[in-house]
């Protein structure tokens, strides 16, 4: 009887045979003096697109946080819970991070639902049409875009959303404060899952170009 699902339980099978049998004495060191990344990685949880894979990192070499269309909220010292700030906290706070890259995709449901508020929430609690409520000024701005595609104004949004992330990173004081002494710097980018291709936003235009790979 197993307590996980079967691939799973293959799967792990499979990486103890390889990957860490390769990679034991990395392991051991990260379990021994604690983890030391230099990037932090804000990605959506699309089983399509996990950025340990899309960049081949190893054990300890990105931080990752990961939530409905990789959004980051802004700034809001206000008592509740916020899981994504929280973990923000920690990477530049903490881990002292150096990077932070927030890394969209395409065909991301997330962004769909926010183009299409009229669809029935999943639940009473309607989590997901209150979390993408975060870029609803944006959404409906190219949704109502009649001289775009479906297509388009889905790919327009999900770049669009990075760099509201982006720019809701800034509203928190470490991270303003920190990118300002040049100890930090702020990245975007967004992946397309069908092509492989990885586009990266250009800091002084805002525009989504391909890195060179050569």
């Amino acid at each position: 009887m197993t307590h996980l699902p079967e691939r799973l339980i293959n799967g792990y099978r499979a990486f103890m045979d390889g990957r860490y049998a390769t990679e034991r004495d990395r392991y051991r060191a990260l379990a021994k003096d604690g983890q030391t990344p230099e990037t932090m990685v804000i990605a959506c949880c699309d089983s399509r697109a996990a950025p340990e894979t899309i960049f081949d990192c190893g054990p300890g070499e990105l931080f990752v946080v990961r939530n409905v269309a990789n959004l980051v909220p802004p700034y809001a010292p206000d008592g509740k819970h916020h899981s994504t700030s929280a973990a923000l906290e920690f990477a530049v706070q903490s881990l002292k991070v150096k990077h932070i890259v927030v890394l969209g995709h395409g065909r991301c449901g997330g962004i769909r639902a926010a183009l299409d508020p009229s669809a029935a929430p999943l639940s009473p609690g309607d989590f997901i049409g209150k979390w993408m409520g975060l870029v609803a000024p944006a959404a409906e701005a190219v949704a109502g875009n009649e001289m775009m595609t479906q297509s388009e104004r889905q790919t327009a949004l999900e770049r669009i959303s990075i760099r509201y992330s982006l720019a809701n990173l800034r509203s928190f004081p470490c991270v303003s404060i920190l990118e300002g002494k040049g100890r930090l710097s702020l990245h975007g980018a967004w992946f397309d899952i069908s092509s492989g291709e990885l586009w990266a936003m250009n800091p002084q235009t805002g525009d989504f170009e391909r890195p060179e790979t050569d």
